[in-house]
């Protein structure tokens, strides 16, 4: 018997409702996803159902084929149509972030740490915690509310310089050390401005490179990306934290994490750079640690460098140039080129480059939520806030110690495509 007919308004409409959930889900996931540029539909034919509208998308960049359906037909749905429908959601928007009801301002603000064992939702003890290291200068990466390596990685780092015994959890030692001086909330209101909705913003930004250098710049992709970034926080949190904004009306008031958004470590005379476990390290004239990022470090293919380089130049807002010598996969041109400033250049907002060597340099990234994640070209990536704090810390000639090898470190996931994007990256 088939499962949905003309007429079965029950069961068309709970598959409308999952799919609509997951896109809805997904808008605040990625900002230019599939869900903000088509919504799948089911249409009523003479003789049954047809889904129309669902075509293949890359959720970064929000490309798609408007003239491609996935299915369309008369006649009844088999079990193989509905499961596809729900793969479509799935497959498309990734798995939905899962950011409960109970996740608001003040929930964050007052939470305690009680010794849960933290799953893989968004917790708001854990977005306290990040918010707080990130304001000590142990950055978390983005901040996202999960339990992750990351997260793991700047506890370590914190509790070692103070003394606290921790085997990167978060425990009630580092709890109090982190909310000891934690006077004003990590959770705050901030109005969005004229600047924040300006733009201009791209429509989509290219897998391939050589489609890059056609634009003139490689802008945010919504002011919802954006404020994330000014923010330190994952995209996911700011829509968790703002249920139903759209983030594009100046003068209205959200919800955002209370970070240093000046990027302030004071002065930094040496780096550290550890490829097995993907760190970097920053340290002041007395030879104190003054600030931590986690780093994605190369790779086994293309290993970052070994030991001393220093700085040769510091550039904030830089044109990336690619050299056909690099040979990047999937990038055929034979000539070189240069693809226009912007926080989703594949060098993201910095580039600090590093001697000896060719192409080597310290970078950020348009995707925050990959670094430690991914594979490099052997560049050492960092997030676009984490690399502007550190560019305004150093200068010319500041060495840069690395150590470690990419093969002692766990298996990680392959570079995405968009990552064999960076100028050795």
């Amino acid at each position: 018997m088939p499962l949905l007919q003309r007429g079965d308004v029950s069961e068309h409409d709970l598959i409308l409702s999952i799919v609509d959930e997951n896109m809805r889900l997904c808008r605040g996931r990625y900002s230019a996803c599939v869900c903000r540029k088509l919504y799948p539909r089911i249409s009523a034919g003479q003789h049954g159902l047809a889904l129309v509208g669902v075509c293949p998308v890359n959720v970064r960049s929000g490309t798609l084929d408007a003239s491609r359906s996935l299915w369309q037909g008369e006649g009844r749905w088999t079990n193989g149509m509905r499961v596809i429908i729900l793969l479509i959601a799935a497959i498309f928007c990734g798995s939905p972030p899962a950011i409960g009801a109970e996740l608001d301002a003040d929930t964050v603000n007052n939470a305690q740490f009680d010794g849960t064992n933290f799953s893989k939702s968004v917790a708001p003890a854990v977005v306290k915690a990040q918010v707080l290291l990130d304001r000590a200068h142990f950055s978390p990466g983005e901040i996202d509310g999960r339990d992750g390596e990351n997260l793991k990685k700047a506890i370590t780092a914190f509790a070692a310089a103070a003394n606290i015994e921790s085997q990167g959890q978060l425990n009630e030692a580092v709890w109090k050390e982190l909310t000891a001086h934690a006077d004003e909330p990590v959770i705050t209101d901030y109005t969005i401005s004229d600047q924040d909705t300006r733009g201009p913003f791209a429509e989509k930004i290219p897998t391939r490179m050589e489609d890059m250098k056609e634009l003139p710049a490689l802008s945010y992709t919504s002011a919802r990306e954006a404020l994330a970034e000014k923010f330190h926080m994952s995209e996911a949190l700011l829509s968790g934290l703002n249920p139903g904004e759209s983030f594009d009306q100046p003068g209205k008031t959200i919800k955002v994490t209370n970070v240093d958004t000046k990027a302030s470590i004071g002065k930094v005379t040496r780096l550290e750079v550890d490829k097995t476990v993907q760190t970097l390290k920053a340290f002041d004239r007395d030879d104190k640690l003054v600030a931590f990022f986690p780093v994605t470090a190369g790779s086994t293919e293309k290993p970052a460098p070994s030991g001393r380089l220093k700085v040769t130049d510091v550039s904030k807002h830089p044109n990336y140039r690619y050299n056909p010598e690099y040979a990047f996969k999937g990038v055929k041109s034979r000539e070189p080129f240069t693809i226009k400033p912007g926080p989703n250049n594949p060098v993201g907002l910095v580039w600090i480059g590093l001697s000896p060597g060719q192409g080597y340099g310290i970078h950020g990234t348009p995707d925050p939520s990959k670094v430690s994640k991914s594979d490099s070209h052997g560049c050492i990536r960092l997030t676009n806030w984490d690399a502007l704090a550190l560019a305004s810390a150093i200068k010319k000639g500041t060495p840069v110690d690395f150590g470690g090898d990419e093969q002692a470190r766990r298996p990680s996931t392959k570079a995405a495509p968009q990552k064999r994007r960076h100028r050795r990256s």
